[in-house]
């Protein structure tokens, strides 16, 4: 049985992050690491922004990333 623990859980979400972050910068658009983690609002609009792009990669990683932070398809 593999069990991550919390630390590895929480190292695996900043990879999805970096990953979304990066995807992003290919767009233009600037994602601000901590507040993306910490202001839903902000969050959200960036997810948002990210779902409706027509590179395949960011949906799906904006996707997981919802998921990860625990935030609704608003």
């Amino acid at each position: 049985m593999n069990v991550l623990s919390h630390r590895e859980t929480e190292a695996l979400a900043l990879v999805e992050i970096i990953d979304l972050k990066w995807l992003l910068a290919g767009e233009g658009v600037h994602l601000h690491v901590e507040r993306l983690q910490t202001d839903p609002a902000y969050a959200r609009g960036l997810l948002d922004a990210a779902a409706r792009s027509s590179n395949p990669a960011l949906p799906a990683v904006a996707e997981r990333v919802r998921k990860l932070l625990k935030l609704d398809q608003a």
